[in-house]
């Protein structure tokens, strides 16, 4: 429906609501007799500064004008509140088709052919909505194999890797979400590789020119996996590079720069009596005098050095303490029953404000199985600011609301998942 028999004709193609500034120029001059310089004229008053003094002379025009044409008061209220309500949300119709070719060609890339599509946009960040962590995990709930940063095997850019048939791509990582690493450095690495392998981790750093930190924190991130600990020898586990890194760097660059370390080389003596399956190298892998790194520290380093891991995602380690909770998952919550409450538990990628949402947040939780949508109230917000913008990982309590096939929580309570297990929070049956 429209407000006016005379606009049909303008705004029946999105079913009566103004959404182009096309439509908004020619609801002036159907409506109120305006001429294109006076419809371009509302249009630029539309826009992102707007005057109230200039807005509401245009305003007067336009009741003039619409009451010259028999258009009632209540139609005359109708129309003036949909321009205004316009200026939230609309722009030009020849953008809106741009932005829909894209967002049509990135869908159909998604779904065609994944791999392409992760690459390009772990290429192009910074851009987008969402964080490289957060698409390397989308990726993977999909079925894209993303494989570390290699210096064997990374480019400076994320590659695509083929073992087979193009569903069997892979996403091998760039050398450019190596945290401190030069750009210069990288491709340097990139270059001497294509000349040949390196023998070493000693070779490595005598021929690329990797400072210290650098060095240091290739081997932290397993970065230097699928390099030899000496000519000839067994590959390295995380620590066994971080000892190796540590006394190739000492050496720096000239004669002795190829010189490999000493296999007999000890740690300091520590006061602390070492558990000794810490200290045990995976079958294949070259022994270390520090204590192996397990799985939590790895993805720890991950981060750390990364930003993301290829590993499990971080609230994985954390879910049989959340199920403890009561606390479901991203994947679980759209089986549940309507208005019942819920815990929700995740990483917190996003938290927006937008300014005509009312004061309201809305917050994106991630876990391994996928992304929990949460809506917050003004007065919610306020009592929770500090957990809400304090905990990365955030165990939030509310009411599960399905709308038009999303499911979201309106959360209640919030707490960070440290605090969580300090107040001895448990599982309850919420019926």
């Amino acid at each position: 429906s429209v407000p006016h028999p005379s606009l049909w004709p303008v705004l029946q193609r999105t079913l009566g609501v103004p959404l182009f500034q096309e439509q908004l120029m020619r609801i002036a001059m159907t409506a109120a007799n305006f001429t294109g310089g006076e419809a371009d004229e509302l249009r630029r008053a539309m826009g992102s500064k707007r005057s109230v003094e200039r807005m509401k002379r245009i305003e007067e025009r336009l009741r003039a004008g619409m009451t010259a044409n028999g258009i009632s008061p209540k139609a005359q209220d109708e129309i003036v509140q949909s321009i205004t309500s316009f200026a939230l949300y609309g722009f030009p119709e020849s953008h809106a088709a741009s932005f829909a070719l894209i967002v049509y060609a990135s869908a159909y890339l998604k779904v065609h052919h994944p791999q392409a599509f992760y690459t390009a946009m772990l290429n192009c960040w910074p851009m987008g909505f969402y964080s490289p962590a957060t698409l390397v995990k989308d990726a993977q709930r999909r079925g894209v194999r993303v494989k570390a940063i290699d210096v064997k095997r990374s480019d400076w850019l994320c590659t695509l890797e083929r073992a087979g048939p193009e569903e069997e791509l892979r996403v091998r990582l760039g050398l450019r979400y190596a945290r401190g690493l030069r750009e210069a450095v990288g491709k340097k690495v990139v270059e001497e590789r294509g000349r040949a392998p390196f023998a070493s981790i000693a070779d490595l750093a005598a021929r690329t020119g990797l400072r210290r930190d650098e060095l240091a924190a290739l081997a932290e991130i397993g970065a230097l996996a699928s390099v030899p600990t000496r000519p000839g020898g067994a590959l390295p586990t995380r620590r066994a590079a971080l000892w190796q890194a540590e006394a190739a760097s000492r050496r720096g660059q000239g004669l002795f720069a190829r010189v490999e370390p000493r296999e007999d080389a000890t740690p300091v003596e520590s006061t602390q009596k070492p558990d000794p399956a810490r200290f045990q190298p995976p079958a294949g892998r070259a022994p270390s005098p520090l204590p192996e790194m397990d799985l939590r520290d790895r993805i720890a380093a991950d981060l750390r050095g990364t930003g993301m891991t290829v590993g499990p995602h971080p609230v994985a380690l954390e879910r049989e303490r959340l199920r403890a909770m009561g606390v479901h998952s991203a994947a679980e919550l759209p089986t549940l029953r309507r208005s019942r409450r819920v815990r929700a538990a995740g990483l917190c990628i996003v938290r927006q404000r937008p300014g005509t949402a009312k004061g309201f947040v809305f917050l994106s939780l991630e876990d391994e199985t996928g992304i929990s949508n949460i809506v917050v109230d003004p007065p919610t917000f306020e009592k929770n600011r500090r957990p809400i913008l304090a905990s990365s990982l955030l165990v939030v309590e509310g009411r599960l609301e399905k709308y038009d096939g999303v499911t979201s929580v309106k959360g209640d309570r919030f707490w960070g998942l440290h605090e969580a297990i300090e107040y001895g929070i448990r599982s309850h049956d919420f019926h």
